[in-house]
């Protein structure tokens, strides 16, 4: 049960974040990450990290995406076409893909696996808890950890302020 638990979480993710970059109109983009994000959620519940599962729905899936559906929202773009036409881009896309997935076959059966050893890795008993999850957020990954915040008000501004410079040019042309 718990592989197949694993394989629709893994799916979900992997879905979600192809269907962020694959598709153009960025409302739809925003709910494609919220499905990514409730899928990472799943994963988390799956590796016993209880708290980091309900954070990344509660944080991430709830408040965030809140924000972008917003800005989505006051960027607009629904006359856009749901996918990009690229020339070639079917003839290529399936051989790019094809490349990839024989690329990570061989690294995931070549050595990953064999790391691993017949019993899996050990967790240990405060893995996923709060008081864990804050000092290393705290202390090792800082930096990381503001960086990402930043990055996230950035867009956001960005995305609003560009928004306002098109709202300007279209009722000014």
């Amino acid at each position: 049960m718990v592989e197949v638990a694993f394989f629709v979480g893994a799916i979900g993710a992997l879905g979600g974040a192809i269907s962020v970059i694959a598709l153009r109109n960025p409302f739809y983009s925003v709910l494609a990450l919220v499905v990514h994000l409730v899928s990472l959620a799943g994963l988390f519940l799956l590796l016993y990290a209880q708290f980091v599962a309900a954070a990344q729905v509660v944080v991430y899936a709830g408040a965030v995406m809140v924000l972008y559906v917003f800005v989505a929202a006051y960027v607009g773009g629904a006359e856009e076409p749901l996918w990009e036409p690229i020339p070639g881009q079917r003839l290529l896309a399936p051989l790019l893909a094809a490349a990839l997935f024989v690329e990570l076959s061989i690294a995931v059966l070549g050595t990953a696996l064999t790391a691993l050893g017949d019993e899996g890795p050990t967790l240990g008993a405060s893995f996923g808890d709060p008081a864990s999850i804050g000092e290393l957020f705290l202390e090792r990954f800082l930096i990381a950890f503001e960086a990402a915040s930043l990055l996230l008000l950035i867009a956001a501004v960005g995305a609003v302020v560009l928004a306002g410079r098109r709202r300007e040019a279209s009722d000014g042309g």
